[in-house]
């Protein structure tokens, strides 16, 4: 059984690696330290991943959107908010677990030894924050003060794939720099020390993009799901489980499997999830409207907006400006 339940511990961390590898597989970009500027940078990765990191070859969802809301008094975001719609809805926090660069840097962060911050009712609470921080940086900012607030003023993965790279590389940003790139590294600092004491700390209390993806978690296609003839309510699995959730596939699931090699009854498995009806219908009406909304988004030139919108904020989300 360990042999058993490591292999698969190594299958997600394989998963990780190479979806990090594929998001930036610019490796000219390292070396010359340029950004990527192809057309699939007007694509998005469902992970959160700087499109100004050197080796991106495409966008980050949450760069993105704030990008379009930025503009969207002039042109809505057809394409890109029903992209988010198809990811969301396929996935839900799946990408979380497995898809993600940052959450694999926030695990490997955690395997330091050090006391560590246990989940309870307090941290289960602080993880509403990341829902404001959505609401306030990633939407209300963009569209009434034209910023990309988080990727400006929070966002560690901006900062160390993108603005600490670029600004080793390319000597001519170096007097471009003040207080707002020194914020981001405090930031940074800051968000890497809390990783270090509380499991995936960014995900859990931060991260906008977790929270979006965890309203589509009752309606994704693939996920985990628990066999309720199987279960007995032992909890053995919410109690094995990092994050903070309260049951098996809820809001904070970021769907890493953990929870299956502690079930005793076997009862929990990845699939293509069984739900109800009602959810079934939400289901196919969403998926019809994000196929509907890209459509028209590629009609309107959709897809080269998010390109030449991420390239055009890359600075800010450097920490430039």
């Amino acid at each position: 059984m360990k042999g058993k339940e490591h292999f698969k511990q190594f299958s997600r961390r394989y998963v990780q690696l190479m979806a990090a590898v594929l998001y930036n597989f610019n490796v000219k970009g390292f070396a010359e330290g340029k950004i990527w500027k192809g057309n699939s940078k007007g694509m998005c990765v469902p992970g959160l991943n700087c499109y100004s990191c050197p080796g991106a070859i495409a966008s980050c969802p949450l760069g993105s959107l704030q990008s379009a809301l930025i503009s969207s008094k002039y042109k809505f975001p057809y394409y890109l908010l029903g992209t988010i719609l198809l990811m969301g809805l396929f996935l839900g926090r799946f990408t979380c677990g497995f898809l993600c660069p940052f959450g694999l840097i926030q695990e490997l962060l955690d395997k330091i030894p050090t006391p560590k911050i246990k989940k309870s009712n307090v941290t289960r609470g602080i993880s509403w924050i990341k829902y404001a921080l959505l609401l306030i940086f990633a939407i209300l900012i963009p569209v009434f003060y034209s910023a990309p607030g988080f990727c400006k003023y929070i966002c560690p993965a901006g900062t160390l794939e993108a603005g600490i790279p670029l600004t080793i590389m390319q000597e001519k940003l170096r007097p471009m720099l003040g207080f707002i790139f020194s914020w981001k590294i405090f930031m940074l600092v800051s968000i890497v020390v809390l990783c270090i004491f509380a499991y995936r700390g960014f995900c859990r209390f931060i991260c906008p993009l977790g929270a979006i993806y965890s309203f589509f978690q009752p309606i994704s296609f693939f996920g985990i799901q628990v066999d309720e003839k199987k279960c007995t309510h032992c909890n053995a699995c919410v109690r094995s489980c990092k994050m903070d959730v309260k049951r098996v596939c809820d809001r904070e699931c970021i769907q890493c499997g953990e929870c299956i090699k502690h079930c005793p009854e076997d009862a929990i498995h990845f699939g293509v999830r069984k739900i109800n009806s009602k959810k079934r219908m939400l289901q196919i009406v969403v998926f019809a409207l994000a196929v509907v909304i890209i459509i028209i988004g590629l009609n309107n030139n959709g897809f080269n907006d998010v390109k030449n919108k991420a390239i055009r904020l890359c600075y800010e989300c450097i920490g430039i400006g």
